[in-house]
């Protein structure tokens, strides 16, 4: 969905420049050779430039309750689109979640700026059509490196159009748009600082987010109980979580 494109802006730009080591053919990445530059360009100049500095800045001058409220009211206006989602996976019961969240965060909320739901005990369900696709038995298709936009794969960045189109997203203006957008960008990479010297320290951060990327799509597809598989040694649960 929309939301999942804006969490991982902050996901593309963590890490270091990396020499590219030696390696066998990645056969989820056969794009590897427009990936890499890519990846660079958004570490080295968008991030380096633009996206951190002004992250930092961020996190020095506003308070956490107010950056909380920016993150609830980011995840509120996207609760329709979780709403549809969980509907179309025949997830009739998360889609009742997510249909009580927004009219609860919408109204005693305060149009979503204060997150009531989840003390009543309605936890958010992130839901997308790229989970939907992938639900509906759709392979994840090439792994791509998107120039501004972070990791995706080609079934993920399907899923992400088709959700652009769901309201209530679609019915703010364009300025309004590009605020959501702005807020999200920032928010997301603001939650990633704490993390940067995991990929920061890693033998290849481009390896190391393409990993953790296809990890934590496994872990959405299955509600947080994916098939157990043996975690990379430098996996940290709670950096999965933030992307």
């Amino acid at each position: 969905m929309l939301r999942q494109s804006f969490v991982l802006l902050g996901l593309l730009v963590l890490a270091g420049c990396a020499q590219v080591p030696d390696e066998k053919i990645d056969e989820r990445d056969p794009l590897q050779s427009f990936n890499r530059p890519m990846y660079d360009f958004n570490m080295d100049v968008l991030d380096a430039y633009v996206l951190r500095p002004v992250a930092v800045g961020y996190v020095a001058v506003t308070p956490t309750p107010v950056r909380r409220s920016v993150v609830n009211f980011t995840d509120n206006i996207s609760a329709p689109t979780d709403v549809i989602n969980a509907t179309l996976q025949g997830k009739a019961g998360n889609a009742g979640i997510s249909v009580a969240r927004f009219l609860v965060n919408s109204t005693v909320g305060i149009f979503g700026l204060f997150d009531v739901a989840t003390s009543l005990g309605l936890n958010i369900v992130d839901e997308d059509f790229g989970q939907t696709l992938g639900v509906w038995g759709i392979g994840d298709g090439a792994y791509l490196m998107l120039p501004g936009m972070g990791p995706s794969t080609a079934r993920n960045l399907t899923g992400d159009v088709v959700d652009n189109f769901v309201l209530p997203e679609i019915a703010l203006t364009t300025p309004q748009t590009v605020l959501v957008f702005a807020l999200k960008a920032v928010e997301a990479r603001a939650s990633l600082i704490p993390q940067e010297s995991l990929l920061n320290e890693s033998l290849d951060p481009y390896i190391f987010m393409k990993d953790i990327y296809f990890q934590r799509q496994l872990y959405e597809l299955h509600d947080g109980n994916p098939p157990i598989e043996e975690e990379p040694e430098d996996f940290d649960e709670d950096f999965l979580e933030s992307l």
